[in-house]
């Protein structure tokens, strides 16, 4: 495994990442741990370091939602607005006329399954420019903000028509709050984290206070210096598309229960048909599509051009192999600050690669995610 901490460590030593932590698994055991750089001022990145781990929360609060779909309390298909009347008052953002925001209601009706796909019509600002015109418009606060109103982002199509990297989880974990009638986070304790002994995942981040990484984005210097995101604490509602704390050994934990066809350690979250539900592409005929970038904490992102990429009901999700990384029918995804993982199924093998750095996807920090991955599977 000398080459994953080669990886690290040349990563840091480059610049192209801050600090580093990686981990490896397969269904059994962890089989690479390394760190390299510190993760804090005089602080050394070590396997214990915390992090806001973003939209890595999105995949536990799909799975969330498929623990009540996997006990008959919901489907794929119940319609958004059945559970959240609220949604009864979404609509289409159809253009501007000046600065005046032009809407329609929506052609179609969105599912559970829409939500968790990212095929809703729910779009962040980071990646369509309408919104941000909108927000400006009409004071609409950014999901992160916390607040109850920050749900009513404008659809930009119609339910069902097209991949738009969005809030959809952040309503997918209200309608688990409604179904279920645990607020989410008590739901993910007692239902998640709890049973797969995920201890450091936390959606304050008290406890982990002392281990929590620094957050940096690089300037036009090309220097990396601090800069203060988290998610917001104590807020209105938890996003489950972004509110987690956690640590690579923890996150790990929850790949692995995914690898043993959900359970871990003797305790199961979900049963086996579930899975396999919740790791099957369900766009139903759409694909995933480049997402260009209208933010400087994002640069675009397409991270494997030319191929067909899906979405499970939990994660990005590879229809073809990538030459001498992952396998096909593999799944992923990441969280803004540049937290990264995949589950490779086939090969049996899951990993997360993780820092804290902006821009998301730069070039320097995919160059790293690139080795690293090659890395893994060059030694299996």
């Amino acid at each position: 495994m000398s080459d994953l901490n080669s990886v690290l460590t040349n990563a840091v030593a480059a610049e192209d990442v801050p600090f580093a932590v990686g981990m490896v698994a397969n269904a059994n055991d962890v089989t690479f741990s390394g760190a390299a750089g510190d993760a804090a001022a005089g602080r050394p990145a070590a396997e214990d370091t915390a992090f806001r781990i973003f939209s890595m929360t999105k995949g536990i609060g799909s799975l969330a939602a498929m623990i009540l779909i996997d006990r008959g309390k919901m489907s794929m298909d119940t319609p958004v607005a059945d559970v959240l009347p609220a949604w009864n008052d979404m609509q289409v953002l159809d253009g501007f006329d000046g600065d005046t925001p032009i809407l329609r209601a929506p052609k179609t009706q969105a599912t559970a399954r829409h939500l968790a796909t990212h095929t809703s019509g729910l779009e962040y600002e980071f990646w369509n420019a309408d919104m941000p015109k909108f927000m400006e418009a009409t004071g609409l606060p950014t999901i992160l903000s916390g607040l109850k109103a920050s749900l009513m982002y404008p659809l930009t199509t119609d339910p069902g028509t097209r991949w738009g990297y969005g809030p959809g989880i952040d309503w997918l974990g209200q309608m688990v709050e409604a179904v279920d009638g645990r607020r989410i986070d008590a739901f993910c304790r007692e239902e998640i984290l709890d049973p797969l002994g995920m201890k450091d995942t936390a959606f304050e981040p008290d406890a982990l206070a002392d281990r929590m990484s620094q957050v940096s984005i690089r300037g036009e210097d090309g220097k990396f210096a601090p800069l203060d995101l988290a998610p917001p604490s104590q807020p209105e509602f938890y996003g489950m598309g972004h509110a987690l704390y956690s640590t690579a050994p923890d996150y790990l934990r929850f790949l692995r229960m995914v690898l043993n066809g959900g359970q871990l350690d003797g305790n199961r979250v979900l049963s086996e048909v579930a899975m396999k539900q919740m790791l099957a592409d369900q766009m139903q005929g759409l694909t995933f599509r480049p997402m260009q970038s209208v933010s400087p904490l994002t640069a675009d992102v397409d991270l494997f051009p030319g191929q067909k990429v899906t979405h499970s009901f939990a994660f990005m999700r590879n229809e073809a192999a990538v030459e001498g990384k992952r396998s096909a029918g593999s799944m992923g995804w990441a969280g803004v600050c540049n937290t990264h993982y995949w589950i490779d199924p086939t090969r049996d093998v899951a990993a997360v690669l993780m820092t804290q750095s902006l821009p998301f996807v730069e070039p320097p920090l995919l160059r790293t995610y690139d080795a690293f991955e090659r890395a893994v599977y060059a030694g299996l």
